[in-house]
C-alpha cells in the first residue's frame, strides 16, 4: 500500500544528555495534516542512548495503534536508525544477546520500541544532527526543555 505524504505521521525525536551518563531528556515532534503535537521528559540519572530511545517510543506510544498508519521516523541517532533496521533482528533471534554472547544494552526500551513498532507501518530516516535541520533542532530544544524542568533534589 503506498500513502501520499498527507496521509503519513513524521515524527522527529531526540535525546540529549548533561554528562553521559547524568541528567538527560528527550524530546518528540509529531506532525499530521499540518497539526503538530509536541511531547518531552527527563530522567535524572540516564544516558543519551537511553533518552534518543525515549523519544521514539514516545511519539509512537502517542498514536493509536493502526498497521495501515504510515509513520515516519526521523532521528540524528545511527544507534536508533541501525538498531531497527538491523541489529534488533539478530538480539530477537539470539534471545536479547550480542553477537558476542553479551546481553544488549538498553534491551527494556528495544523491546517497547519494537513491540511499538509493529503497530504501524514505519520506516525509519537518519538526519544529520546539530545541521539547520528545522525538526531536528526543534526535537533538541525539547529534549533539552525535558532536562531544564528536571525538579532539583
Amino acid at each position: 500500500m503506498t500513502h501520499s505524504p498527507s496521509d503519513t505521521v513524521q515524527i522527529y525525536s531526540d535525546g540529549a544528555c548533561r554528562g553521559n551518563p547524568g541528567p538527560g531528556g528527550w524530546g518528540t515532534l509529531l506532525r499530521f495534516r499540518g497539526h503538530e503535537k509536541t511531547l518531552h521528559g527527563g530522567e535524572r540519572n540516564t544516558t543519551n542512548n537511553r533518552m534518543e530511545l525515549q523519544a521514539v517510543i514516545s511519539g509512537l506510544a502517542a498514536l493509536k495503534p493502526d498497521k495501515a498508519t504510515a509513520v515516519e521516523v526521523h532521528t540524528d541517532s545511527k544507534y536508533v536508525q541501525q538498531g531497527m533496521l538491523t541489529w534488533i533482528h539478530g538480539w530477537k533471534r539470539n534471545g536479547w544477546k550480542t553477537s558476542d554472547k553479551k546481553p544488549v544494552k538498553n534491551a527494556d526500551l528495544w523491546q517497547q520500541l519494537d513491540a511499538l513498532a509493529q503497530n504501524f507501518s514505519v520506516s525509519w530516516h537518519w538526519v544529520k544532527g546539530h545541521a539547520g535541520h528545522p525538526e531536528n533542532e526543534r526535537a533538541d530544544q525539547l529534549a533539552n526543555q525535558g532536562i531544564d524542568e528536571l525538579p532539583t533534589l
